[in-house]
């Protein structure tokens, strides 16, 4: 006997509880980014040395996933020689774009590293043009709003600094060279989840990193540590602010990739548009940051821009998955 339909009631329960889940797990993922952000800042306000601290997050990420294994919460990925050797340069372009963004975190205002950081879609038409995957042109047309803004939003800036600027910037190049290579070496590895191939390369990201850092910054560590405990009254705020920038650096990377496993690519990129805009909202509020309305105009132009941009590219996904359908019956009609 057939089972029932499943009656109108049921559908609605099982849309709110999907809406519910989906509620919060962006909930939980904007929170994380949030918390991350802030006291990311704090600690590279007191001790301004992004290389060791970007070190000690990979380094929190890599012992958190250790922890996940060991006490088996978290199934053992199986991997072997051929998968460390392709995760080489995904987990070197993963080094360049956190390193880069924790250079900008310590030179200018976490909003403005995060306008110029949405200007990533520009990077991902550029570099994918290079690497041989062309865009049409609705989706080249969608960027040029992203461009305008970031360079009003830069022009008009309070607190620019160069070296903030160009961090964003090589962070966003860093982040797409991950993933397009990623894409490319990773391919054959699909048995390995999200979590499990974030925490990878968090691992061999750190070992890449940690002995640059000892030869860029480490003789200034010690000094620095005793200026930023006198800068604080107790010792235990300074600690606090390192370890929740460590956890919640790992949390909110492990959050985005549960996030993705659970919905669209197109839902993902609309929430991660949306992300940016509560990062920026919520940092200016955190440290009163000044904003001057050109400034504010150009950010928004460039959220905007990166919404545009997913809508564009969620439209070409769609028309080409049609084209294969289409294709495939006709290929199936003319066979029969």
């Amino acid at each position: 006997m057939p089972p029932f339909p499943p009656s109108e009631e049921d559908s609605k329960s099982e849309k709110r509880r999907k809406t519910a889940n989906l509620a919060a797990v962006f909930g939980l993922w904007y929170f994380q980014n949030v918390i991350f952000n802030i006291y990311n800042k704090k600690a590279l306000n007191l001790f301004p040395y992004p290389w060791l601290l970007a070190s000690f997050q990979l380094l929190v990420g890599s012992l958190w996933m250790a922890a996940l294994w060991a006490s088996k919460l978290q199934p053992f990925p199986r991997v072997n020689r051929k998968f460390f050797l392709a995760l080489l340069s995904p987990a070197l372009f993963h080094v360049v774009g956190h390193i880069a963004a924790c250079i900008s975190f310590s030179k200018v205002a976490v909003s403005f590293t995060h306008v110029i950081k949405s200007s990533e879609p520009v990077f991902s038409v550029v570099f994918s043009a290079l690497h041989g995957q062309f865009y049409p042109i609705h989706v080249w047309l969608s960027v040029l709003p992203i461009v305008a803004g970031c360079s009003l939003a830069t022009v008009t800036e309070l607190s620019f600094n160069a070296a903030g600027l160009y961090g964003a910037l090589i962070s966003n190049v860093g982040f797409v060279l991950r993933n397009i290579y990623s894409k490319q070496s990773l391919y054959e590895f699909k048995h390995i989840d999200g979590l499990n191939l974030y925490g990878w390369i968090s691992i061999v990201s750190l070992i890449y990193l940690f002995p640059v850092a000892v030869l860029i910054e480490g003789r200034h560590w010690v000094q620095g540590y005793r200026t930023a405990i006198a800068g604080v009254p107790s010792p235990a705020s300074f600690y606090g602010w390192v370890l929740l920038s460590g956890v919640f650096y790992h949390l909110y990377n492990q959050s985005s990739y549960q996030a993705l496993d659970e919905i669209s690519p197109l839902t993902f990129s609309v929430g991660n548009t949306m992300k940016r805009v509560v990062v920026i909202i919520a940092s200016v509020m955190a440290f009163r940051n000044p904003v001057r309305p050109l400034n504010a105009l150009g950010s928004a132009m460039a959220i905007f821009g990166t919404f545009l941009y997913s809508q564009a590219t969620a439209a070409g996904r769609s028309k080409t998955k049609v084209e294969k359908i289409t294709k495939k019956d006709s290929l199936v009609k003319t066979t029969n």
